[in-house]
Order: C-alpha cells, then structure tokens, then sequence
C-alpha cells in the first residue's frame, strides 16, 4: 500500500492574488490616484511559509511623518527576517503613501487615518482608505504590529501600549519588551479598537519623534518585533540574555505648562524622576522670570515635548508610575 503524500499548503490568497508556499511577493494596494490619474500604489511585501503557523502584520506609516517605524519594517524587509519559517508575513512598510510623500501626518483632505476606522465604502479619502484595510487585510491577520511614533515635536521613549484587559495582547506586549508597557485605553474610531473588535492581537509601538530616524528606536521596534515571530514559533532567531527591566506603567498624567515662554528642558526621556524633581524651566527671552517645572509624583517620564517655545497649558512631559513588579525579558539580539 503506498503511503499518501502529505498535503501541499494552500497559497495565500491576498487582494487578488495567490501567493504560493515558499514564496515572497510583493502586491500593491491601489486606491486613489493623483490629480494627473497617475494611481497612488501601496506596495504590500507577502512572505508565505511551507509550513502553517500564524499570519502577522507589520505595518507602519499609518502617519506619513512617522519615519522610525518604516525603517525598522525596511529593515526586517532588507535582511530578510520578515521570511518565516511557519505562516505568513505581510508588510506594509508606508500605509499613508500620502502623508509620506509630503512629509505629513494627515491625509490630503486633512484627516487622520487613525480617527476614521473602520471607514467607509464611499467616505472622505482617508475613511476609504481605512474601509479597504479592514474588509481585505485585517480579517486574514492573527496578529498586528503597529508602528508609530510622538506626533510633532513630541518625544516618546520607546513604549508598547495595550489595554491591559486583553490578555493576549498584554502578553504580546510583554515579549516585545520595549523599555516601558503602558496600559492604555482604546480610543474610538482607531485601527486598534477596530481590529481589536475582530478579535485580532495587536501591538501598538510607540518611538521617537516625527520626520526622524532614530537608531535607537529602529533597532528597539526590530529586536522587538523578532522577539514576538519566535514566541509566535514563526521564525527561531539566535539570542543572548540581557537581563533588562521593561516597566510596566499603570497610571500615567500629562504635565503642563504654567506659563508661556522658553523651555529649558532639565530631564531626559525615560528617566525615573522624584516628586519635587525640576524638570524644566520656563523663562521669557528677556531675563525677567524664570518659573520650574516640578514633577507632581515620583515616575518615568515617557514623552517629552521638545519644542522650545511654549503656551500655557502645553502639554510638555507624560509622566507614568510603574507596576510594582516589572516584567523581565530576555533581549534578543539577530545575527545577520
């Protein structure tokens, strides 16, 4: 009696086309075009593996200006890690193509993509846009890592952010082991709450400043990434232990400015600071005042507003409390 040959896995079908085990493709999302009709492409990097496992999400640029995040998922893309072992890797390195050619955050229309999922059919541009990714990729991902980082002159410390009542993603969080876990709320109208209603896990990563490349952040979003493909028994990665804290941040608050005038900052990102601790000082161009910034709690400072000149009432520093008990990850470093 002959032995029955083992089942070839099925290709991954993907708006509109097949791609096979084995193979990396690149597709492309097409869904506007330029005022001279040339159409806007989307391009869209599929990784199939022979074998069946989970199908992960790398996806950045959802703000155009928001560079760090493209770089590590170009990176993943250009050292080939993105190529897994077990399941599927897709790859949308600059998701706004828009924002991106002009160096903005919005859509043309004025829009930001991440207030307008899950979209609709016949919407504003970015509603489309949002429409289109959550009828024909969302619904064939397990698992999502979004890439952003501190919008305008804001500085974010690199973060993961979940609501911590998803556990599976909270876990997700954990093995990312970014140097601080927050736990954040879903805002309405964002892909996280909208993908998280389909039941999918997903990553929020948070690094750096825009229209930035910061390799410190890069190789924090990278490492992290890597990490999550070995939990998920995608893709095993050569490691060493590195036996760092990633804190976990529970309670956090926004510090504001009292006065306007120059900012003088006097802490540095992700440092822990004392209550009474100065962290800055407000000052006019003229000698006449100079005023402190205290902090109002002992904490991580997290973002820091770099700009140099301030109004009343800007919002300058987050501020975070840790849990009691950080979680300690091992590093996990990629030999070429």
């Amino acid at each position: 009696m002959k032995k029955a040959k083992p089942l070839k896995r099925a290709p991954f079908k993907l708006l509109g086309h097949s791609i096979e085990p084995g193979k990396t493709t690149r597709i492309t999302l097409e869904v506007a075009k330029l005022h001279t009709n040339t159409p806007i492409q989307i391009p869209v990097i599929v990784s199939h593996a022979n074998k069946t496992g989970p199908i992960l999400l790398l996806l950045a640029g959802l703000h155009g200006d928001e560079i760090n995040g493209i770089e590590a998922v170009r990176q993943i893309i250009k050292k080939g890690w993105h190529k897994p072992n077990y399941g599927t890797v897709i790859c949308i390195p600059v998701f706004n193509i828009f924002g991106f050619l002009n160096l903005s955050r919005e859509f043309p229309d004025g829009r930001d993509l991440n207030r307008v999922f899950p979209g609709t059919k016949n919407g504003s541009l970015a509603s489309q846009f949002a429409y289109i990714f959550m009828k024909e990729i969302a619904p064939l991902t397990d698992v999502i890592i979004d890439f952003h980082t501190g919008a305008s002159q804001r500085n974010n410390f690199p973060q993961t952010r979940a609501d911590f009542r998803d556990k599976g993603s909270r876990e997700l969080c954990d093995v990312f082991a970014a140097p601080f876990t927050i736990d954040s709320a879903v805002l309405a109208k964002s892909i996280r709450n909208s993908v998280t209603k389909l039941g999918k896990k997903y990553i929020l990563f948070e690094g750096g400043k825009a229209n930035r490349i910061e390799n410190f952040v890069v190789n924090t979003a990278i490492n992290g990434t890597l990490r999550v493909m070995q939990h998920l028994g995608m893709r095993y990665f050569d490691v060493e232990d590195n036996e760092e804290p990633s804190h976990v941040i529970k309670r956090t608050k926004w510090i504001r400015a009292s006065s306007s005038g120059v900012l003088n900052l006097r802490v540095e990102n992700g440092q822990y600071v004392e209550k009474g601790s100065v962290l800055a000082i407000i000052s006019d161009p003229f000698g006449k005042f100079e005023r402190s910034v205290k902090s109002p709690t002992n904490g991580f400072i997290f973002n820091v507003n770099e700009i140099p000149l301030v109004n009343k009432g800007d919002a300058i520093f987050n501020i975070g409390k840790r849990d009691p008990k950080p979680v300690v990850v091992a590093e996990k470093k990629v030999e070429n």
